[in-house]
């Protein structure tokens, strides 16, 4: 695991982190719930794709760990999205 920058965080933290962000704000800015939600979970599809042309860019490695912590992420902000999302609603 390598830390990124100054800030010493850990690289898949910053992997959860914004994939949970990526799957968030579609589930709670799309008008249609189901929408929202597969627009969310799609976003695990995007981080598996983009892990794999890592396998093409010469200095980058594909590592199952960025995939593990872009899935966490994704579900977690998908999760956390829905009732947020209800209470906005209610608003």
């Amino acid at each position: 695991m390598v830390d990124i920058g100054r800030l010493h965080i850990n690289d898949k933290v910053m992997h959860f982190c914004a994939y949970l962000a990526l799957s968030f704000l579609p589930v709670i800015g799309f008008r249609d719930r189901r929408r929202g939600i597969v627009a969310g979970l799609s976003m695990f599809l995007l981080g598996v794709l983009m892990e794999a042309g890592q396998h093409f860019s010469p200095g980058r490695a594909v590592e199952l760990g960025d995939v593990l912590a872009n899935g966490a992420g994704v579900s977690c902000g998908a999760l956390l999205g829905l009732p947020i999302r209800a209470c906005i609603a209610i608003l």
